[in-house]
């Protein structure tokens, strides 16, 4: 079932009152005493607790399927950022394929790590040079990639 509520995912709190039409990601699922789903939604300032009849699925987390396109999308514009030194032009695309083949793995320490050294050396180059064009395709991409490694591991 597609539109089934999931951790990661984006929803719409659809009950009358205080959160109604706020936006928030679920940050768990779990069931009442009654087999009720009970939905855990992280909204800007803090954490609550709503029924799943209680939300609207705005969008799906990235499947693993989603994150690996990503990642070829990202390593196809790798090469254009010109100012990235010797050791990052090798090391960038390497990184991004390790990441491709440990997804399916769900090894968390190294998917973590593969991660935050493509986060950091592209928040980097991205300093030195945000006005070009690539970036365009590398950050939504790199942010579906951050969405499904934030709820996946």
């Amino acid at each position: 079932m597609k539109n089934k509520i999931e951790k990661g995912d984006i929803v719409i709190i659809n009950k009358n009152g205080k959160y109604h039409d706020q936006v928030g990601e679920v940050s768990g699922v779990d069931y009442d005493i009654f087999f009720v789903k009970i939905v855990k939604v992280k909204l800007e300032s803090q954490e609550e607790t709503f029924q799943e009849k209680d939300l609207t699925l705005k969008i799906k987390k990235p499947t693993i399927e989603e994150v690996v396109t990503a990642i070829d999308k990202v390593l196809g514009q790798v090469e254009q950022i010109l100012n990235l030194p010797t050791k990052e032009k090798v090391e960038l695309p390497n990184r991004l394929k390790y990441l491709k083949l440990d997804i399916p793995k769900l090894d968390q320490q190294v998917i973590q790590k593969n991660f935050d050294n493509i986060d950091k050396t592209l928040a980097a180059a991205r300093e030195a040079d945000s006005s070009a064009s690539f970036w365009q395709e590398i950050d939504p991409n790199l942010e579906k990639i951050s969405w499904w490694v934030r709820t996946n591991l």
